[in-house]
C-alpha cells in the first residue's frame, strides 16, 4: 500500500471529514453571530451561557456539532474494533 493511499482512505478520511464539519459549522455560527438575529440565546449543553455575539456562536456551533459528532465516532470506532470482519467458524 503506497503513502497516498494510507491518507485518502480509513481513519484518515473520517477524521479529515470530521475536522472540516465542525470548521463549517463554527464558521455558520460565526455568520450567524455576525447577522445577529433578535432572540439568540445559546446555551452551551443547557448549563454554560454564551454570548449571542460571533465568537460565542462559532464556539457554541463547534462544540455541539463536535461532541456529537465526536460520541458517534467514539461509538463506530468502538463497534468496528470489537467485531471482526472476519467469517464465522461453522
Amino acid at each position: 500500500m503506497s503513502e497516498t493511499e494510507d491518507r485518502t482512505g480509513g481513519p484518515g478520511l473520517v477524521i479529515t471529514i470530521y475536522v472540516i464539519v465542525v470548521l463549517l459549522t463554527a464558521s455558520i455560527g460565526f455568520i450567524i453571530g455576525a447577522i445577529g438575529p433578535q432572540g439568540l440565546d445559546p446555551e452551551l449543553f443547557g448549563v454554560v451561557q454564551l454570548p449571542p455575539t460571533p465568537v460565542g456562536m462559532a464556539i457554541y456551533g463547534g462544540t455541539t456539532i463536535g461532541s456529537l459528532l465526536g460520541v458517534l465516532l467514539i461509538g463506530v470506532v468502538y463497534v468496528a474494533n470489537r467485531y471482526d470482519d472476519a467469517e464465522p467458524e461453522t
